[in-house]
């Protein structure tokens, strides 16, 4: 549920931005604040990045994040009516994000945009998530700036206040850098890798929470849809590590929520795996991906892997698994970018090597690369990206992860053609 600078003003808990919250901040006068811009009128979609648009989310996203609704009139900066802004359908919605990706450098993603009231009475809500990329430029021509809000203005940075926001943004790097490493080391711990290869995979928010710790049913809800959207990344048909965890009893850990592994009997626990939900946001996954039993067909029924042998596709259905749990817990937090780490651990004899499939669906190693060291897969994810844009950030993150292993392409993610269409 949303909590935007109308629902702290108003005194309002969180939820759906509606024309009721509108109609009680123009009774009550609401001014502007440097979180809170009122605009009588949308810009167009023709010819966006050359409006006021960028520099505003600019400043929004500079100054720790916003609102900017549009269909509200104001005078001395206070709300005094609401204005209908017209018909807006889903291209301009489309413009409105694409000018904040590539009218500002760096992007500003994760734009949230709300359609408030009926028609005669329609607003628009363009949600500015705050950011760690600062300083956001605007350039025109040969020329750029760093806008900030000043309250309810927007002026243009100083060389000094972009240099000290170009400061805090390699510190914030830094300290993201040590939570992922922390995350890693942790989800590692004690994983039998010199027996078989493990996967590791640690997703924290760039932007952590800072709220009420997160309930035990709320680990469940997590739990829950991330089973779904994993089937629906990487199908059946593979090891999925969220399916050997116990998803209906979360554990409590160090500030945050534990799944256990099921998979404790001798004949499963070549699939073990363990997963925890953070209340700042941040996930992890650990996974037995070597060493797994081999198809019972033919003959290779009954028979296991080496456990320096990991096939591409128990490490996709890991992938597919985690990326679910990052939407998951976005959807339910609020969190926008994650810095995701995933890597191999194997410390036994023998070099790692990645097993595909040819088209008989038999084992095929000729074209793997044995790997002496895996080198972990770093990435930034918009966890609050549309359902085929992430499904494609979920490919791509993958076949990163396959490549590294001599194997070109991924065998069971396919998500939607790039127009949008299957």
């Amino acid at each position: 549920m949303p909590f935007t600078p109308l629902h702290r003003i108003l005194g309002l808990a969180p939820g759906p931005l509606t024309g009721d919250i509108l109609d009680a901040a123009v009774t009550a006068g609401v001014t502007e604040h440097s979180d809170l811009d009122w605009k009588s009128e949308l810009p167009p979609a023709k010819g966006l990045p050359q409006t006021d648009f960028p520099k505003d989310v600019a400043a929004m996203a500079n100054s720790g994040g916003g609102v900017i609704v549009y269909g509200v009139q104001e005078t001395q900066k206070a709300a005094t009516s609401r204005v209908d802004v017209g018909e807006f359908d889903e291209g301009h919605e489309r413009a409105l994000r694409s000018a904040a990706i590539t009218a500002i450098s760096p992007p500003v993603f994760g734009l949230g945009v709300h359609r408030v009231g009926e028609a005669g009475n329609r607003a628009v809500v363009v949600e500015i998530p705050a950011s760690v990329d600062g300083p956001h430029l605007i350039y025109r021509h040969d020329y750029f700036g760093a806008p900030v809000r000043n309250d309810a203005d927007t002026v243009w940075m100083k060389e000094r206040q972009i240099e000290a926001m170009y400061r805090a943004r390699f510190d914030e790097r830094r300290h993201a850098t040590e939570a992922l490493d922390s995350l890693f080391t942790e989800a590692a711990a004690g994983r039998d890798s010199r027996k078989r290869a493990w996967l590791i995979a640690v997703a924290h928010p760039r932007l952590p929470l800072v709220r009420e710790r997160l309930t035990r049913d709320q680990a469940q809800k997590v739990m829950s849809k991330a089973e779904t959207l994993a089937l629906m990344y990487a199908g059946r048909g593979g090891v999925h590590p969220l399916e050997s965890v116990d998803r209906l009893n979360p554990r409590p850990g160090l500030r945050r929520w534990v799944l256990v592994n099921t998979a404790a009997a001798a004949y499963s626990l070549w699939k073990e795996a363990w997963a925890t939900i953070h209340h700042d946001g941040s996930v992890t996954l650990a996974a037995a991906v070597g060493g797994h039993r081999r198809a019972a067909s033919g003959a290779e029924g009954g028979e296991f892997f080496e456990g320096r042998h990991v096939e591409s596709s128990a490490i996709e259905c890991s992938i597919a698994d985690m990326m679910a749990l990052v939407r998951a817990t976005a959807d339910l937090t609020g969190a926008g970018e994650y810095d995701v780490r995933v890597g191999v651990e194997w410390a036994g004899e023998g070099p790692l090597t990645i097993l595909t499939r040819d088209t008989m669906g038999f084992v095929y190693d000729e074209v793997s690369t044995p790997l002496h060291r895996y080198t972990p897969v770093e990435t930034t994810v918009n966890a609050v990206a549309s359902d085929p844009d992430f499904f494609w950030q979920v490919h791509d993150l993958a076949q990163d992860c396959v490549n590294q292993g001599g194997v070109s392409n991924v065998l069971m993610i396919r998500p939607p053609e790039r127009d949008g269409s299957a």
